[in-house]
């Protein structure tokens, strides 16, 4: 099995892109609002600010800033992606199993920058902005 190593600077700034397995899919954009709650009640247990941030069909960009001290970025996109889940889950949006009795909607991983300065932040926001316009063309 491989072994991600992830950089985790307790109070980092980050960079995320978080995916469905399905890339044809729209349910990001399509159930947003449930994605918007579970964001709204992971940011209650466990704070954390989104400095930038566009949904896409089938991906999402964010940056994070972590509370000081803090570098469990996986835990609370775990808590985020099970919420969304199970969300859709309650309001009768069918899904399906893969072998490991995992539903099948979200990528297993994610990928993950750590924010270097002004600089690395400022092409990270332009990117959300762009996605954002071209997405909305």
């Amino acid at each position: 099995m491989v072994h991600y190593r992830r950089n985790r600077v307790a109070g980092g700034t980050y960079f995320f892109t978080v995916t469905l397995r399905d890339r044809s899919s729209d349910r990001l954009v399509r159930h947003v609002g449930l994605l918007r709650d579970a964001f709204r009640s992971v940011r209650a247990e466990r704070p954390f600010t989104i400095d930038a941030i566009v949904i896409l069909p089938d991906h999402l960009h964010a940056i994070w800033t972590l509370p000081a001290g803090d570098a469990d970025y996986s835990g609370r996109w775990r808590a985020i992606k099970s919420r969304f889940t199970h969300g859709l889950r309650a309001s009768g949006i069918p899904l399906s199993r893969d072998s490991r009795g995992e539903y099948r909607l979200w990528q297993r991983r994610f990928w993950e920058h750590t924010i270097r300065d002004d600089d690395d932040l400022n092409r990270h926001v332009d990117y959300i902005h762009y996605n954002l316009r071209s997405n909305t063309a």
